[in-house]
């Protein structure tokens, strides 16, 4: 690691012993995000990183006399970017499995795994996840004889790239406790079959629950490591918060101990899994603050259907390209409405999965009955991903008080097939961030990692050019929707800590709040859209402490 080549400055040793309590960073240009005082060049902050004051850098040191100097020269700073949609947990977990993101083909998978079985022992589970059929020549499901070559004896279970599918062989599903074949389906989930009642391989949403059960548990140490991994790569990005949706109590308990022992090197805004024991804690105990203030937990994340990529999400209509399927809901109507009364009974926040139009339509709905007369109340319920909806349901967001919580890189990742599953009349309504936004919906912008990369700065490409990293299509897909610079950087930032209720705490710089911010070496609202994909992040702070520096 190193420091910037103007280093930490020591203060004249006649000054005041406090004085060496106090940090002025100096730069050629901090965008606070504070619409008091966009712009500044210094920022003085305490040891305990409390911002004190932002302005002119002569004003400062001159108010400041005898403190600490970080310069960072011609680099811009920001305030920490803050992943409003994440899975920490997730992210470790395929640092640790076999990474199959990007294979464009079920053989170049095949290859990835016999690398990883190299470090496997006998017998066991052999564990991937990346895969994308529409990424390959066919673009259709595989299925379990696809592995079964290869890996014989050895049980295979492979997630697919959204998480809402999972590829098994066949020594992975004789390891289920119940017949998998025949014509009964688990709610809100789909085994798919063969036409002799068959399964295939494919476990789609709920479904994927019995092959995950049938693997051994991992050791405490082994899932707590998988969250210490997730975070060091999102500081590493620049990321200063995330928001960790969706999570049992027992995961909680893992970041509680990392947290006591001061382990967690950004904020995580936690969401419970769902109507279980998470969220019967917070309504037991209270909504939950760790005393170092990285940690939370004061919503719950429910799913309203699946997934568009493997035709999971729940549709007004036939899908386009698969007629006589309208996807389904992972949570029954019902049981999100019990759901969200409840929550609405504790005072937690409710942040719900939705991505078809019916998905969505079905959260709105729920919503509106839950919250009652406190619809018009600060709130803060969300809908994440809020991916395609009817035109008619656009405004409902910002008049009902919802956050639609948003991931920019999934609108470039689904652009080659998105049309064709749900038309050109659909299709409008879609990824659709400026229509949301000049409704006046707040837009917190996410990834979804490890659905997307963790990388934040591909979501800022994503928002203002809606191309890939080729820069195609030339001018964008659906270009009406791009966000300005400005925009996706507030997305990233003040938005995302508004949609975790700490907007007066982070999210931008300002006297009084916290000292989290990155240091890049060029100015995002500077440079040209295709630069964002490549910001050199120099460095990221928590609390006015590196917490990572670039090498």
């Amino acid at each position: 690691m190193r420091r910037f080549a103007c280093g930490l400055l020591l203060g004249m040793a006649a000054t005041p012993l406090f004085a060496a309590d106090v940090t002025v960073l100096t730069a050629h240009r901090i965008h606070t995000m504070d619409a008091a005082h966009p712009q500044a060049q210094a920022m003085a902050f305490d040891a305990s990183g409390r911002i004190l004051d932002v302005g002119d850098a002569k004003a400062l040191l001159a108010r400041h006399p005898g403190a600490k100097r970080l310069d960072v020269g011609s680099a811009t700073v920001v305030p920490g970017l803050i992943d409003a949609h994440g899975h920490v947990s997730g992210l470790g977990w395929a640092m640790l499995t076999a990474d199959l993101v990007d294979t464009a083909s079920k053989a170049e998978i095949l290859e990835r795994l016999r690398a990883k079985e190299k470090e496997l022992k006998p017998g066991e589970w052999l564990i991937g996840r990346g895969w994308d059929q529409n990424d390959w020549p066919e673009q259709a499901f595989p299925t379990a004889a696809d592995l079964d070559a290869a890996f014989p004896d050895r049980p295979v279970w492979l997630s697919r790239i959204d998480g809402h599918a999972g590829w098994a062989n066949s020594a992975a599903m004789l390891a289920v406790k119940r017949d998998l074949s025949g014509d009964w389906q688990p709610d809100g989930g789909n085994i798919r079959r063969d036409g002799k009642g068959q399964p295939t391989g494919v476990f789609i949403d709920n479904a994927m629950a019995l092959v995950d059960a049938a693997q051994p548990a991992a050791s405490e140490a082994t899932a707590e490591k998988a969250l210490a991994l997730g975070m060091r790569a999102a500081v590493e990005h620049g990321l200063t918060g995330v928001h960790d949706a969706g999570i049992p109590l027992e995961e909680l308990h893992r970041y509680q101990h990392l947290a006591d022992s001061g382990q967690m090197p950004l904020r995580v805004y936690t969401m419970a899994d769902g109507n279980h024991a998470a969220l019967e804690s917070l309504c037991k105990n209270g909504l939950y603050r760790h005393p170092s203030g990285r940690l939370q937990m004061r919503a719950v994340k429910l799913y309203a259907d699946g997934a568009l990529g493997s035709r999971g999400a729940a549709m007004l209509a036939d899908y386009s390209d698969d007629h006589g399927n309208r996807g389904l809901m992972v949570m029954s109507p019902e049981e999100l409405a019990t759901a969200a009364d409840k929550a609405h009974r504790c005072g937690v926040q409710v942040a719900t999965h939705a991505i078809g139009d019916r998905g969505n339509r079905v959260a709105l709905d729920t919503y509106a009955k839950a919250l009652g007369k406190d619809v018009a109340s600060d709130h803060r319920w969300r809908i994440e991903h809020a991916q395609i909806l009817a035109p008619e349901d656009l405004p409902r967001l910002a008049q009902m008080h919802v956050i639609a919580s948003m991931q920019p890189t999934h609108a470039t990742s689904d652009m080659p097939w998105a049309e064709d599953r749900v038309g050109p009349q659909r299709i409008v309504g879609a990824y659709a961030w400026r229509q949301l936004r000049d409704a006046g919906t707040h837009l917190a912008l996410g990834s979804d990692f490890p659905v997307e990369s963790v990388d934040p700065r591909l979501g800022l490409y994503a928002a203002v050019s809606r191309s890939d990293g080729k820069g195609l299509p030339a001018g964008g897909w659906y270009p009406d929707e791009k966000l300005t610079a400005f925009e996706a950087l507030r997305g990233f930032t003040l938005e995302a800590a508004y949609a975790g209720f700490a907007e007066n705490e982070v999210g931008s710089l300002a006297a009084g709040k916290r000292a989290d911010f990155v240091v890049l070496a060029e100015d995002p609202l500077a440079v040209p859209d295709a630069a964002l994909r490549t910001l050199d992040v120099r460095a990221t702070y928590v609390d006015g402490k590196a917490v990572y520096e670039a090498k």
